[in-house]
């Protein structure tokens, strides 16, 4: 899913706490959800604290994910 429609899943307060989780503002994510490009490290973040309801692919696809998520874990 994209990161607009599952903003919309979020009443607003939830949206204040995802965001928070995410070290951001619910408005930059809404800014992000309209369009605007966001960085790496938040497309992560977004990824994660969404249980993967949205993924980095759909928030960054100029990234070459696929490469990272192939690379093992650094010990």
């Amino acid at each position: 899913m994209d990161l607009k429609t599952y903003l919309k899943t979020l009443n607003p307060d939830g949206r204040e706490v995802f965001a928070r989780r995410c070290g951001t503002s619910a408005g930059h994510l809404r800014n992000i959800a309209y369009g605007k490009v966001c960085g790496e490290k938040l497309a992560v973040d977004i990824e994660r604290e969404s249980g993967r309801r949205v993924i980095c692919e759909t928030l960054r696809p100029d990234v070459d994910w696929q490469f990272l998520r192939q690379t093992p874990r650094a010990a």
